[in-house]
């Protein structure tokens, strides 16, 4: 293939041509949606990336790693985000898109009732 030939991903996506991405780019894309709703609700917040780190018993580097999509939390650590940034986290995979949105508990609601991880709920 020469260079007249090369199409950019996003010039063949706006053809409407058929686009392969590998997993390690998938992996990535959701890393970097999830790094992004990070940030913008810790800035909507107006917390550094210290003071986010404190509130989530965690590292300023970490929080700067998954900010950067550098690494992908566990669910614990992304529970323990989610309580630290005051919000809950929705996570849509559905096929080609993908969303990662952190979305503020209202005032006065302390949010859905907590089930532990037997399945039982806690007010049994």
């Amino acid at each position: 293939m020469n260079h007249s030939q090369w199409k950019t991903r996003r010039t063949r996506r706006l053809l409407d041509e058929h686009v392969e991405e590998s997993p390690a780019y998938v992996d990535a894309g959701y890393a970097l949606a999830l790094g992004q709703a990070v940030y913008d609700r810790r800035k909507e917040l107006g917390l550094s990336q210290s003071e986010l780190a404190r509130r989530a018993s965690m590292t300023q580097p970490q929080i700067s790693n998954i900010e950067g999509g550098d690494s992908v939390p566990t669910l614990p650590l992304l529970t323990r985000l989610a309580k630290a940034l005051d919000a809950s986290l929705t996570i849509d995979l559905d096929g080609d898109s993908s969303t990662f949105a952190f979305r503020a508990h209202d005032d006065g609601d302390d949010g859905p009732e907590e089930i532990p991880p037997s399945g039982r709920s806690s007010a049994a």
